[in-house]
C-alpha cells in the first residue's frame, strides 16, 4: 500500500478505531456551471474496502471515472444520488443549494450512516459529522462520492440534457463558463435550466428578453 493510499483512508480508519461502522462519504458537483443541477452523492464503503483507484474526480479522465464508478456501485454497502436544480440554486444560491443536495443524497442512503465526511461543507442533519477540506483529495469515501456524482453528472449533460438544449453544447463543456458556451449563451439567449443567478453582466441585454 503507497503512502496516499495510507493517507486515503486514514480518516476511515480512525474513525472506525472509534466504533463507527456506516462512515458515509459525501460530495456534490457542479457548483461553479452557469447551466443545470447540482448534483451530491453519498457513498458507505464496507469498514474495510480498499479502492486504490479511486481519487478525486477531478484527477481523472473519464473513461477511469467510468471504471471506478462501477467499482464503486458493485461495492458500496450503499449509495446515493440527489439533485438541485437552477431555480432553487438562484432562490437559495448556491452554496445553499449543495447542502440541500448533499443533505438529501444522505437522506435517500438505504444503510443509515453514524458519521459524515462531508468535503468541505456540512451538512444540515443530526449526524455526527467532519467537513474535510479537499476531502475529495485525502478520504477515500469522499473521493467516491466525488466520483458517483460526477459520472450521474456528466451523464446527464451528455444524454439528457443535450438532446433537450442540443444549441448549447452542453455536452461538451458541461455547462460551465467556457468560450464556446458563452458564445452559445450570447447567440441564444439562456435556456430554462440556466442559472440566472450566475450569468451576471454576460447577457445583461438578452435577460431582458426573458
Amino acid at each position: 500500500m503507497s503512502m496516499e493510499q495510507t493517507d486515503m483512508l486514514a480518516q476511515e480508519r480512525e474513525l472506525a478505531r472509534r466504533g463507527y461502522r456506516a462512515i458515509a462519504g459525501v460530495d456534490e458537483v457542479g457548483r461553479g456551471c452557469l447551466f443545470g443541477d447540482v448534483v451530491a452523492a453519498a457513498v458507505i464503503l464496507p469498514p474495510d474496502a480498499h479502492l486504490p483507484d479511486v481519487n478525486d474526480s477531478k484527477k481523472l479522465t473519464a473513461k477511469q471515472r467510468e471504471r471506478c464508478y462501477d467499482l464503486i456501485v458493485g461495492q458500496a454497502l450503499a449509495w446515493s444520488v440527489a439533485r438541485v436544480g437552477p431555480e432553487e440554486i438562484d432562490r437559495i444560491n448556491i452554496r445553499q443549494a449543495s447542502r440541500l443536495a448533499m443533505k438529501l443524497a444522505v437522506e435517500a442512503l438505504a444503510v443509515k450512516p453514524d458519521h459524515l465526511l462531508v468535503d468541505a461543507e456540512t451538512v444540515d442533519l443530526d449526524v455526527p459529522q467532519l467537513a474535510v477540506v479537499h476531502g475529495d483529495a485525502r478520504c477515500q469515501s469522499i473521493a467516491a462520492a466525488s466520483i458517483i456524482a460526477k459520472v450521474t453528472r456528466d451523464r446527464l449533460c451528455a444524454d439528457e440534457w443535450d438532446r433537450m438544449y442540443p444549441e448549447y453544447g452542453i455536452a461538451i463543456h458541461k455547462g460551465y463558463a467556457t468560450k464556446l458556451h458563452r458564445e452559445r449563451l450570447l447567440e441564444f439567449g439562456p435556456s430554462p435550466m440556466h442559472r440566472r443567478s450566475f450569468l451576471g453582466k454576460l447577457l445583461d441585454e438578452q435577460l431582458t428578453l426573458f
